[in-house]
C-alpha cells in the first residue's frame, strides 16, 4: 500500500502536513504554515526532493537518538522525522520517505 500526505490545522489555525507510510505511520512532519497554499507548496517540495539522498540531513539528539530533516535545494527544512533509537532505524525512515514521498494522494483534514 502506498503512502499519502495529510493536510491539517494546528490548534491556532495554522496548517501542517504529515507524510504517512502505507501502514499509516507518520514518517515526516512539516513545520507550521500560516497559509494553506504554503503547506501545499511544502508537499510539492517533498514530492520533488524526497528521492535525492543528499537532501537528507542526518542528526543525533543530545540523548543519543537519531532523526533526520528533509531539505529543499535552498537548504530550508521541509520536514522532520520522529526520533529513532538507532542510526539503522533512522536510515529505514529515510528509505520510507524516499518510497512514499512522491505520492500524489493528499487527504484534507483541515477545518476549511
Amino acid at each position: 500500500m502506498a503512502g499519502w500526505f495529510e493536510l491539517s490545522n494546528s490548534k491556532d489555525g495554522q496548517f501542517r502536513f504529515v507524510l504517512k507510510a502505507g501502514n499509516a505511520e507518520t514518517i515526516l512532519t512539516s513545520e507550521l504554515y500560516k497559509a494553506r497554499a504554503s503547506a501545499e507548496n511544502g508537499i510539492a517540495s517533498v514530492q520533488k526532493n524526497c528521492a535525492e539522498d543528499g537532501r537528507y540531513e542526518r542528526k543525533e539528539a543530545k540523548d543519543g537518538r537519531h532523526y533526520f530533516n528533509l531539505k529543499a535545494a535552498n537548504h530550508q527544512v521541509i520536514g522532520s522525522s520522529q526520533m529513532y533509537a538507532s542510526s539503522a532505524s533512522c536510515e529505514k525512515g529515510i528509505e520510507s520517505v524516499k518510497k512514499n514521498g512522491s505520492s500524489t494522494e493528499v487527504k484534507d483534514k483541515t477545518d476549511s
